[in-house]
């Protein structure tokens, strides 16, 4: 068997081989599939004791997460005895680095709906659909997109939208200090992934409530 594998990887051209370049290319997208499945199972489980600990019912959670009520009870059992996670400040101003990553990726979102030929598009729905995951290059990546669709189509979209980007890419960059006799606020309870994830949607409806479509 080992002879086998070997004369496959040295010897590509052989009838019916399959070089291991090859397989690593089939596989790369069903790989990402199923990382990013396991991801977002991980973050609904997050979300649920999110709810839970709002004191959210468990039939308002399954309806709202799509999932059979002892299917809820069995996630929520899972933090019987943990102590209730402070209550999540949402506010729009806040600036460490996920709750901004979660703006960028709601703004971008918006200007994606409304520009048909925007740039960022792609790198929004690969978001959406956990087929890429945050990184400060996939960050980067999404700022530069993003920064030339309102560049490009400043005539067409609301100019909320421009300072709602500077606002986001100036904490990126440098995040601000706490003023003098002001405390530094407090380490955020809530995974990476769930401060996302609320910053997307908190974004979202601050647009929607100042530009009415976003």
């Amino acid at each position: 068997m080992a002879d086998r594998e070997r004369d496959l990887k040295t010897d590509p051209g052989a009838p019916g081989a399959l070089t291991e370049e090859q397989a690593v290319r089939m596989l790369a997208g069903m790989n990402e599939v199923i990382r990013a499945g396991e991801e977002m199972r991980r973050l609904r489980a997050e979300m649920i004791k999110l709810f839970a600990d709002l004191g959210w019912t468990q039939g308002t959670i399954a309806r709202i997460t799509d999932m059979s009520q002892p299917a809820v009870s069995k996630q929520v059992a899972k933090y019987t005895g943990e102590h209730p996670a402070p209550p999540m400040d949402l506010a729009l101003d806040q600036y460490d680095t996920p709750w901004l990553e979660g703006r960028l990726w709601g703004l971008a979102e918006a200007v994606a709906e409304s520009v048909d030929t925007a740039r960022c598009t792609r790198r929004v729905d690969a978001l959406a659909r956990g087929g890429k995951r945050f990184t400060p290059r996939t960050v980067d990546e999404l700022r530069r997109l993003l920064e030339e669709d309102l560049t490009r189509h400043r005539t067409e979209l609301p100019a909320g939208f421009r300072a709602a980007y500077d606002e986001i890419s100036r904490g990126l960059d440098v995040p601000p200090k706490p003023t003098t006799g002001t405390p530094a606020p407090a380490p955020a309870s809530a995974s990476a992934s769930v401060r996302r994830t609320l910053a997307h949607q908190v974004q979202r409806d601050r647009l929607r409530d100042e530009h009415g479509s976003a």
